[in-house]
């Protein structure tokens, strides 16, 4: 007989994840790639890019090959995913996915990752910068 995990919604599963994470607002992440060198890693569609800009200075790399680009000891890394010690902060659209998206990059050993509350919708409302979509 196998043991399977209780079930549980995305809502206790998130709520579960973000108690590992030190969430950061969008001052706070703002300041963290300003001050520390944090990589802010934008994990949104290119609809939403196109759409609503993105955020200067932020890597994109889509969810779907997020751990590849940035495990430091990857073949498929990017060249800022330097080691386990990088700060990164992960941005999706609202601040959902990148909760995540972070707690996997810490499973990897990058113990510093975590997330953007409110994703880029909160950034751009906050009065940080954006660059516009191409027209």
């Amino acid at each position: 007989m196998t043991d399977r995990p209780t079930p549980q919604s995305i809502d206790q599963l998130l709520e579960r994840e973000r108690a590992s994470l030190r969430r950061l607002t969008p001052g706070q992440a703002a300041e963290a790639a300003r001050a520390e060198g944090a990589l802010l890693v934008d994990i949104r569609y290119a609809a939403l890019r196109e759409r609503d800009g993105t955020i200067p200075g932020a890597v994109v790399v889509e969810r779907n090959e997020l751990e590849w680009r940035l495990d430091p000891q990857g073949d498929y890394r990017l060249p800022e995913a330097t080691g386990h010690d990088l700060p990164v902060v992960v941005i999706c659209n609202e601040g959902y996915a990148s909760s995540l998206a972070a707690r996997s990059l810490q499973a990897l050993g990058l113990h510093r990752a975590t997330d953007l509350v409110g994703g880029f919708q909160a950034w751009a409302a906050a009065g940080l910068p954006v660059t516009p979509p191409a027209t």
